[in-house]
């Protein structure tokens, strides 16, 4: 291609391997994000930013709001989904008129001629929604959006039981933002929240920021409850229908004595210790007979008291057989699920259920690119800074949502896997040439629209608004 002179600005270009091909730089009445309507359409589906809107205390000074909290979290929330994870990203998107579509409060074509919030107006707008009343209601609208997706394609039935897995995500950050600090077990430095999914659905209901150096189960046994209580209310259900699944840093006593107290289930694993592996020796032994050419696994009911339990616990050890091994391997769960309603190979079968919900998490962290960037500014506190980031935290885990009730979509209509990266590479970003005439705004859809967006179109009418 012919370099652009000193002062030059190339607006059409011929490349040097096809003299045929021009190359105009036109942007105004085209974009490569044609996908984003689809994501405005079940975002207001769900409801969540109209209930947002009703519930939020915006304290800024009425005569100089130009953009309002709702316009401005769809912004953030719709630009993560679609992969503009900076708050800078909103002036790169300035030129693209489906953006200004997309994420204004305005009905025809007064979007086109309305401006943008600007990247310094979102990062006001994190300082404004990270006071203790909005993260409350930015929880409750995460809370939401989970219970609109799990009903939504289902005839607005609600789930019968629920599984709740709690795990650590761990976010590396680069800098010096406040609460962060070097975790040596990640090696890095990081913030440490608590997140709480659905491994079955993969539907993500809270998540909760610490600081990066405080213990695995921190927090858990105030957070956990809490949010039963918030799930069951907000779906229906009682708290006996719904079960809390732990990996082995939330074992501990405070946090399984809290969830005793108030009769909530539980099941999780176990870490070894010297009294756990005498407990287990009786059982790691071979019986008679030839060793099989497949693997073989056992099940047993014990009961076991921790140091930092005040009585003893059931437990289940699972005893593992493999023809390429000397040994055996095994490993502890404990639970309070009652033994007749699930013996001990059904508490096994449900734990492992757990494996999708990491997945799951990897995928928030990979699609999502999830960023803690927000830093001490200025007179800014350590709280302050980490109020910033939960908001932060918790408008990514909105775009996930929003993402994935797409994705689950897709699957239900072509019946084909999809993960979050193809739902947006293969069926989001797609260009389209942006006409209007008259009142009328049309959206002429590139050729890669045709394979996916019939089945994508076809369903969007079943994400039924949440009453």
């Amino acid at each position: 291609m012919r370099p652009a002179a000193m002062g030059e600005t190339i607006t059409t270009s011929t490349p040097d391997f096809n003299g045929s091909i021009r190359i105009e730089l036109s942007g105004h009445h085209t974009t490569s994000d044609a996908g984003v309507l689809a994501l405005r359409e079940a975002l207001d589906g769900s409801g969540v930013v109209a209930a947002l809107e009703d519930h939020l205390v915006d304290t800024r000074d009425p005569t100089r709001i130009r953009h309002s909290l709702a316009s401005q979290i769809r912004t953030v929330v719709l630009q993560r989904a679609m992969g503009w994870i900076d708050l800078r990203d909103t002036t790169t998107l300035n030129q693209d008129p489906l953006w200004h579509l997309a994420c204004s409060d305005a009905r025809g074509l007064t979007p086109l001629v309305e401006a943008r919030p600007s990247p310094s107006t979102l990062s006001r707008l994190l300082n404004c929604l990270g006071t203790d009343d909005n993260i409350d209601t930015l929880h409750e609208g995460l809370l939401r959006l989970a219970i609109w997706r799990l009903r939504s394609l289902h005839g607005g039935e609600r789930p019968k039981h629920l599984t709740l897995d709690i795990d650590g995500l761990p976010i590396e950050v680069f800098g010096q933002q406040g609460g962060s600090a070097f975790n040596g077990y990640a090696g890095a430095r990081i913030y440490s929240p608590l997140v709480a999914s659905i491994a079955e659905t993969g539907d993500m209901l809270g998540g909760l920021l610490r600081e990066g150096n405080v213990g695995p189960a921190e927090d858990a046994d105030t957070w956990i409850p809490h949010l039963v209580q918030r799930v069951a209310e907000g779906m229906d259900l009682e708290v006996d229908q719904i079960r809390v699944r732990l990996d082995a840093g939330f074992t501990d006593g405070e946090t399984l004595r809290a969830m005793d107290s108030r009769d909530i289930a539980y099941l999780g694993r176990l870490k070894s210790n010297s009294v756990l592996q005498a407990k287990a020796e009786p059982y790691l032994v071979r019986p008679p007979g030839r060793p099989p050419e497949t693997p073989r696994e056992w099940c047993h009911d014990l009961e076991y008291q921790a140091g930092s339990w005040e009585s003893p616990r059931r437990v289940v050890l699972v005893v593992q057989e493999n023809p390429d091994d000397l040994l055996f391997h095994a490993f502890f769960l404990v639970t309070n699920l009652n033994k007749l309603d699930y013996p001990p190979e059904k508490v096994l079968a449900l734990y492992r259920k757990r494996g999708k919900a990491e997945a799951h998490m990897g995928e928030v962290k990979s699609a999502l690119n999830v960023h803690l960037s927000s830093t001490d500014r200025g007179a800014s506190t350590v709280q302050q800074v980490m109020a910033r980031n939960q908001v932060n935290l918790l408008l990514s885990l909105y775009a996930y949502e929003v993402l994935h009730g797409l994705r689950c979509l897709l699957e239900k209509e072509t019946r084909h896997g999809w993960s979050l990266m193809r739902v947006r590479e293969q069926v989001l970003k797609v260009a389209a040439t942006i006409t209007v005439h008259a009142r009328r705004i049309t959206f002429h859809l590139g050729a890669a629209a045709d394979k996916w967006w019939p089945a994508l179109l076809r369903g969007l009418p079943r994400l039924t608004p949440l009453v």
